[in-house]
Order: C-alpha cells, then structure tokens, then sequence
C-alpha cells in the first residue's frame, strides 16, 4: 500500500459506520419500552418516525446538548403515535441506553479494515456525536490496539459538522489536516465538516441509493474499500 504514505491519520464516525444498534432500538424495541410506561406505539412505523424526526438532531449553534437527543428520541415515539407525560420519560431513558455497548454490533468490516490501516502506518481515531465512552467502546470491540484518538462531542462541547471538534482530534493525533481523512455515513456532519478544516472526507453509503456528492468527495459501499481508495490518492 505504497500510496498510504500520503495518509497520515483516518478519523471515523462510529454510529452506522462501525456500528449498528440491535434490538433494543429498532421497532420492537420502542415498542416495549414504551409499553412499559403504558404507552402504545406501532411498531412497523419505526422506519418512517427515524427519518421524519431526523431534522431534530439539528442545531444552530452546533453546541452539544443531550436535550438535542432526546427531543429526537421523543419525537420518534410521537410520530409512532405515543403521547403522554410519560414520552419524556422513555426518551431519556432511550438516551441514555444508547451509551451501553452491549445493545449494538460492530459491521462485519470494521476490523479486517482497521487492522489494514494500522498495520500500513496509519493513525486511527474517533470522532463521535454520541455519549458513550469511546474508551470503553474501544475495550468492548476489542479495538485497542488499532484506534489511538478519540474525540466525543460530550466530553469536547461540539457536535459534528463543528470545525472544533475535528481540529481537536488533529491535534491529539499530531497531524495536519491535509493528512487527515475523515469516513462517515454522513454527508453534513461527517464529510462536510471534515472538508471545512481541510481534511478529506470519505462518504460511507452501506445501503441505498448513494447521495449526489460535489467532486472531490469519494463514495465507498463499505469499508473493505478504504484501504485500495486510500492507496490510489497521492
């Protein structure tokens, strides 16, 4: 992987890029959550709810709140017909079970794919919007050895696309944004934000359509890719 040289440090999104949520946050899962405060919801309108309610997890001054979060999870339940006192309740406790490793399974390519990064010379990090620990997420994925800077948004103060929270993992990982990729499922938050500092960014499209992306942004259907794509960039 002789092209690599150019690449010093790849940076990576972790919900829905080395990550997805099990049972526990699906349909069913709602379901019985809210069931359990005596709320009824329909569980088959989960998809349709997750991608209506989407535009909650905006904000204007891209500072990290967990109330973004649960004003979200709340309004999924809301749009699968539950309401009452007791949504406010579910939400949070939805939010704050998002942080436990044990609800969520690593992709198949995660870790074939680090491994080849790392064992080529490259550094590799994190930078998440979510809560959870990514220490400890590192431990449970038995990603040590490969991820060596993490950055979360709850323990930095800004969310994705904010330039301070991509220029805070540089730092940490002694590189220059010219150096740096950044790979996510997110064309806003993940590639948009990383291009803004001067860092590459890597869109990662595991299902569907791919979106139309402006030149300069490389699209992979999975992350078994990045190593070939990283190797043709000069």
């Amino acid at each position: 992987m002789e092209g690599l040289a150019s690449t010093a440090a790849v940076f990576f999104d972790v919900d829905f890029t080395l990550i997805y949520p099990g049972p526990r946050f699906q349909g069913l899962g709602y379901q019985q959550s809210c069931a359990e405060h005596g709320i009824a919801i329909d569980a088959s309108r989960f998809e349709l709810a997750v991608r209506q309610a989407s535009s909650a997890l905006e904000s204007a001054d891209q500072l990290y709140d967990d109330a973004i979060f649960v004003n979200y999870t709340r309004r999924i339940i809301e749009l699968m017909g539950g309401a009452g006192a007791a949504v406010e309740a579910v939400a949070r406790r939805l939010y704050e079970e998002w942080a436990e490793h044990q609800h969520f399974e690593l992709y198949d390519d995660v870790a074939g794919s680090l491994r080849a990064l790392s064992t080529a010379g490259v550094r590799l990090g994190l930078i998440s919007n979510s809560h959870r620990c990514l220490d400890s997420f590192r431990s449970h994925f038995e990603l040590d050895e490969l991820i060596s800077v993490t950055v979360s948004s709850l323990e930095q103060g800004f969310l994705k696309p904010h330039p301070s929270i991509f220029r805070t993992a540089l730092e940490r990982a002694g590189v220059r944004a010219d150096e740096a990729v950044m790979v996510g499922d997110s064309l806003a938050h993940d590639v948009a934000g990383a291009r803004r500092v001067g860092m590459r960014g890597v869109l990662l499209v595991r299902g569907g359509d791919p979106p139309d992306v402006d030149a300069g942004i490389d699209v992979i259907r999975t992350l078994t890719e990045l190593p070939v794509l990283l190797d043709r960039l000069r």
